[in-house]
């Protein structure tokens, strides 16, 4: 799913206008009745209150015109409009007129008014500030915001919690509502998955108002959304006439005393994924214990306690390196040595990245689309320090395009860059931030390169995998007991998922599923 931004949601508004040859308010139109079906579906005319509070821009439009269809069809509303600007858009006006002319009668609330009553059990319609905001709210928005979240009443946002940017964090954490639900029209927004701004969102759902698609097909976006249906074409299955050569050798190389568990992880994540030959390359120290517990996995070792020199004779379709190598000086000379002669597709996590981090002359040895796999603290060792999500994604393409190399930017919501085009997962769960999660994904990106897929899609299908492995792990065992070997379980299930269609809800009745009054 692509992210657009507010600039070109506008334009496919204009084009859509045009192309279909409707009015602007034909288009809002759309959206309120999306947002009211949404609404009715799910309330069926509970006797609930429900307060809208509606900006003076078509945000507001868009909520003075999901008002009227909630009055007629007999909710008990109160619609206030928030009467921050003297202007008005043209759209927002023509609904007024239509709500007064059905005898609504509208609060207008300013800096001199009171703040309405809103029970705890009541529902409240954000439809406030939409995607065109461009400034902090005036404090006594802000104070009706406050007013809001005390009342622990629903709050359901139109489009865009109200005083939240498009592409900027607010100034301040409570100039913006925080919605239980958010209805977005036509696709998700970058700020519902950045760590600054997702805060402020529980969830959400995407209302299709009928932009055209042809036209939302040909935009470049620098950030899409991943999903099921996004990786489902990357799957390359397996022929009847294979052997385990044909799905590549993967060679994973790091470890050091008391860190043997994490090769172990990375080792078995890649047999998992589906590489035929997996070789583990670690110190002397992790021979018995890799031999011992993963039998499928072939071993070779170096020093004692710790890796001082790489050197392997075999054919290697992906390595991975760093996971629990450890950066003592013997082990630095033996990663920069290693760097000078690899040719085959490079993974680098752990104690690799910390090493590129502090001798960043390396960075120039690495073979082209290499993939990073960095927390926050190591990606902020790579890259330097960012004032918010925004400048810390630009650094992250800079650096990326500098040294054409993949980043996994590993959080809630992970996000692959490269060429400067971030990829958002939309797999995992909080469980997932458990000891070796991260050695999981490092060898399920580099099993997979090692079956042929091209590295981009690699991190991409990998980093969507590891993520639904980890969601169907959590379904069994709870966030608290999720660790990694259990996301390894999943991946099995996870492959499996890609070809289950979602259960169909059971109809009961002849009725069921039909509303007369649905608009």
């Amino acid at each position: 799913m692509k992210l657009f931004n507010a600039k070109q949601i506008y334009a496919a508004d204009k084009f859509t206008i045009k192309k279909q040859e409707i009015s602007s308010d034909d288009l809002m139109e759309r959206s309120a009745v999306q947002i009211f079906n949404w609404i009715h579906k799910r309330m069926q005319g509970a006797p609930v209150k429900i307060h809208l509070f509606c900006g003076i821009g078509n945000n507001g439009g868009d909520g003075i015109a999901v008002a009227r269809h909630l009055q007629e069809h007999g909710y008990n509303i109160a619609v206030y409009v928030v009467n921050y600007s003297k202007t008005r858009s043209y759209d927002f006006l023509t609904n007024l007129e239509r709500l007064k002319d059905r005898k609504i009668w509208p609060e207008f609330l300013d800096p001199s008014s009171g703040l309405p009553d809103i029970g705890r059990d009541d529902i409240i319609v954000d439809a406030i500030f939409g995607i065109g905001l461009n400034r902090t709210p005036d404090a006594w928005v802000v104070k009706l915001m406050a007013h809001l979240h005390k009342s622990e009443a629903f709050i359901l946002s139109v489009d865009i919690p109200s005083g939240l940017f498009t592409d900027k964090p607010p100034s301040d954490m409570k100039t913006v509502i925080k919605a239980n639900f958010v209805l977005s029209f036509q696709a998700s927004k970058l700020v519902f998955f950045l760590p600054e701004t997702g805060a402020f969102i529980e969830q959400w759902e995407v209302l299709d108002i009928g932009l055209d698609q042809e036209h939302l097909n040909d935009v470049e976006t620098d950030f899409e959304l991943i999903g099921k249906n996004e990786v489902l074409p990357f799957y390359i299955p397996r022929e009847k006439f294979t052997h385990k050569g044909t799905y590549g050798h993967s060679l994973v190389i790091g470890g050091s005393y008391g860190k043997i568990g994490a090769v172990t992880l990375a080792s078995r994540a890649c047999l998992n994924i589906g590489s035929g030959l997996v070789t583990a390359y670690v110190p002397q120290c992790g021979y018995i214990p890799l031999q011992t517990v993963l039998p499928e996995a072939m071993v070779l070792t170096d020093g004692e306690e710790m890796i001082s020199d790489i050197d392997f004779d075999i054919a290697t379709s992906a390595i991975a390196i760093g996971v629990g190598l450890g950066t003592s000086k013997e082990t630095v000379k033996a990663f920069s040595a290693f760097l000078k002669k690899c040719k085959a597709p490079l993974v680098i996590d752990a104690d690799g990245l910390n090493i590129l981090s502090a001798n960043k002359e390396l960075l120039k040895k690495l073979p082209k689309q290499s993939i990073l796999t960095p927390h926050p603290k190591e990606l902020k060792r790579l890259i330097g320090q960012w004032k918010d999500d925004f400048e810390k994604l630009k650094k992250v393409k800079s650096f990326s395009n500098k040294h054409d190399c993949i980043v996994v930017v590993k959080g809630a919501h992970t996000i692959t860059v490269y060429k400067g085009k971030g990829y958002i997962n939309s797999t995992g769960n909080p469980g997932m931030a458990t000891a070796g999660s991260g050695d999981v994904l490092t060898g399920v990106i580099t099993g997979l390169i090692a079956q042929t897929y091209e590295p981009l899609k690699a991190v991409i299908f990998g980093v969507y995998l590891h993520g639904r492995a980890g969601d169907i792990a959590a379904d069994e065992y709870g966030y608290e007991a999720l660790t990694a070997s259990k996301i390894i379980d999943g991946l099995s299930k996870a492959y499996i998922d890609l070809f289950t269609m979602p259960e169909v809800p059971k109809v009961e009745g002849p009725e069921a599923g039909k509303d007369k009054n649905t608009t």
